[in-house]
């Protein structure tokens, strides 16, 4: 019986077990007429007595249900003549094994659940850490970050200016000793080494020899415009070094000082005094934070890509201003080509000057 599988279908019809299905049927109609609901309006359990008289009927109507039910009732009984042969001291065992496989079997179940508890716990403790940990990380490099940019504003604020020839190098060298040197593109093969310039845009100044025309010239003069203030920086220190091609070949600023925004990167440790770039172009003039140590300037990076204002070429053609150079842009160049005509005027007349 699915309600109460202790009730006996047989007690409850009040009939042998051996009983026909006409036995079945006459006990059903005597004891549903006894318990009928309707009979009995004040008992609260006449209707679930009535529940399982139908289903004591039902099951002993149905062949297989009735065929388990009489196997089960069969086992129990035979179970019950077996205990009964057995002495006090045997039903102690049997109770006390029985007993002991429960506990087993309830033991095992237990430690299965304790373990998937344990193991349930430690990977939230893991998560847990994990998380933490995660959050850690981000706030750390959050606060290195800010940091970071704080300085790069207050480095950007200390920044001085930069001129027009700021990445322009002169040079001074004798067209008798260096004879290649008497072509722009060869001067810009020379010096390349040091960092990208603008060979287009190079001025080159040969004097002749007055006083007798028939000689060579004795001095050459050029300006030469890197497209960053490093590479101008790097020529400037290998001037005169035989070890960087520039052997009687000396190396200065175009405007006879130092500009006054490599003072700055210097002080601020983006430059280097240390050798210039080589003819491998490997050792060029280092940043001293290491690269990666995310304490760079802003717009001054670790690996010295500062391009200040770099020299462009010379006046732009109608062309190159219809191919897409604003207003500021046009302007910008015929400013910086003024300033090396006038360098240029310069030169010649302090070698008119020597000369005289």
């Amino acid at each position: 019986m699915a309600d109460n599988e202790d009730i006996n279908p047989y007690e409850l019809l009040e009939i042998e077990s051996t009983a026909t299905e006409a036995e079945i049927k006459k006990a059903y109609r005597q004891k549903s007429l006894k318990v009928h609901p309707d009979r009995h309006p004040n008992n609260p359990q006449a209707a679930q007595k009535f529940h399982e008289l139908n289903t004591a009927y039902e099951l002993l109507l149905d062949p297989t249900r009735r065929t388990a039910l009489d196997t089960k009732l069969n086992a129990q009984q035979a179970k019950k003549l077996r205990f009964a042969a057995y002495d006090n001291k045997r039903k102690a065992m049997m109770e006390e094994l029985e007993k002991s496989e429960r506990e087993f079997k309830k033991s095992r179940v237990d430690a299965q659940r304790e373990a998937q508890r344990r193991q349930q716990e430690e990977e939230s403790i893991k998560e847990e850490g994990r998380r933490l940990m995660r959050e850690k990380q981000e706030a750390m490099s959050k606060l290195v970050e800010e940091k970071g940019k704080q300085k790069a504003k207050e480095e950007d604020a200390e920044a001085p200016s930069t001129g027009p020839l700021d990445t322009t190098v002169r040079l001074k060298f004798s067209p008798v000793n260096h004879a290649e040197l008497t072509k722009s593109e060869n001067i810009a093969a020379l010096l390349r080494r040091f960092g990208p310039l603008d060979a287009t845009s190079i001025v080159l100044s040969i004097k002749p020899n007055k006083k007798n025309p028939s000689k060579p010239p004795k001095h050459a003069t050029a300006l030469v415009p890197f497209n960053k203030v490093d590479g101008a920086f790097a020529a400037v220190l290998g001037s005169g070094r035989k070890d960087h091609g520039l052997e009687g070949i000396e190396v200065s600023w175009a405007e006879g000082k130092e500009p006054d925004i490599v003072a700055w990167l210097k002080e601020k440790g983006h430059l280097a005094n240390g050798t210039a770039a080589t003819a491998s172009g490997q050792d060029k003039p280092v940043s001293s934070n290491p690269a990666g140590s995310g304490g760079g300037f802003s717009s001054f990076p670790d690996d010295l890509s500062f391009d200040p204002d770099p020299i462009k070429p010379p006046l732009p053609t109608a062309a190159a201003a219809a191919s897409g150079l604003d207003f500021e842009s046009l302007t910008l160049m015929r400013m910086r080509q003024a300033e090396r005509e006038r360098l240029e005027r310069e030169i010649l007349e302090a070698e008119a000057q020597e000369e005289a």
